[in-house]
This record gives C-alpha cells, structure tokens and sequence, in this order.
C-alpha cells in the first residue's frame, strides 16, 4: 500500500510539473503571426520613406549630388546600407540620380556601395557583437550558411528585394564564419538586380 500510494503521489507531481512546463511553453512561445509583424513594419516603413523620399527631394539637390558623380551614389549606398536593420530610403534619390547620369554607372556604383555596406552586418556578426533573436527566420537562416552554395543562393535571393529580413542574414553569415568573398559576391550580383531595377525605372519614368 505504501509504495503504490507513494507512486501515486509521483505521478501526481509529475503531471503536475508538466502541466506547468505546458503553460509556460505557451505563455513564452508566441503565436507564429506576431513573429512577422516586426519584419512586415519595417519593409512597410522602408517602402513609405523611399517613396516619399523620391517626392520630397528636390531636384536640384539630385543634380548638386551628381556633381560628385558615381562615387556619391557609392557613398550614398554604403551608407545607408551600413545601418543594421533601421531602413534608410536610399532608393529614392538613387532613382532621381538615375535621371541626370548614366544608369549603367549608377547601377554598379550602387550595387558596391550597398554590398560594402551590408559588409558592416557581416563582420558585426563576425565579432559576436550583436545577438540575434531565436525565430523561425534565424533558424532557417543559420541552417542554410552551413552549406557554402546554398548559402550563395539565399544571400543573394534576400539581396535583390528591398526586405528587412538581409539583416538577419548578413549577421548570422558572419556569425557561422561563411567566407567574406562568398557573401559579398552574393549580395553584390543581389544588389545589381535592385538598383537595376530602379534606376531604369526612374530613367524610364522620365523619358531618358
């Protein structure tokens, strides 16, 4: 009788320590769709102030901008491109430059200052510096940069659209320790398609 009331009190004990390890699983875990809405404000803040940005800017400061030639629209994307996970509109006044320069020089002067850029992400990670959040893109991110090609194929996919989530994956690049050469490959050709993109669609948009 002892024993089998002793077993009972375990497993009573048992059951409840799981309960509670239940209910605090679900009270830490949140609901998948909350875990996007971050990422969502933020590509949705981005797209607001480039677009604002392309109406806001006058046109003369494009043209004084020019003066510098292409190593302004270098400095210009390095810049805004070194900023980790705060979105700067950029694109507008890339777009407006495309207007008065030669939209192949812009193209490739932008997409090696915003790689450059990103490099500032990549090595932060590299120096352990910045400690990313454990969600479903973090994991997924991390699994992929331990296979060098697949690596080269997800770097260069999240670096051609304007989304928040390169972030994440420039530092947990240089976290995994992928080779610099490799990720800066990736987000360069990545990051020639974007600024293609927009550059011809300014140079499009006013005739040129």
């Amino acid at each position: 009788m002892g024993g089998a009331a002793g077993t009972q009190v375990t497993r009573t004990c048992y059951n409840a320590t799981m309960q509670d390890t239940d209910i605090s699983a679900s009270t830490n875990q949140s609901p998948r769709w909350q875990q996007w809405v971050r990422p969502t404000l933020i590509a949705a803040v981005a797209i607001l102030l480039n677009v604002l940005a392309y109406y806001l800017i006058p046109p003369n400061f494009a043209h004084r901008l020019g003066a510098f030639g292409y190593l302004g629209v270098f400095i210009i994307t390095f810049v805004a491109n070194a900023t980790v996970v705060v979105p700067v509109p950029y694109i507008g006044l890339i777009v407006r430059m495309a207007q008065i320069m030669d939209v192949g020089g812009v193209v490739l002067a932008g997409a090696l200052g915003s790689a450059m850029g990103e490099s500032v992400a990549f090595f932060v990670g590299r120096a352990g510096r910045e400690t990313m959040n454990d969600t479903p893109l973090y994991r997924w991110v991390q699994r992929q940069m331990k296979h060098p090609w697949r690596a080269f194929a997800v770097l260069f996919m999240l670096a051609a659209p304007p989304n928040p989530a390169f972030d994440v994956a420039g530092l947990t690049a240089g976290a995994m320790g992928l080779p610099f050469w490799l990720f800066f490959c990736a987000v360069f050709l990545g990051r020639v398609i974007r600024i293609a993109i927009f550059a011809m669609g300014g140079a499009w948009f006013t005739g040129g």
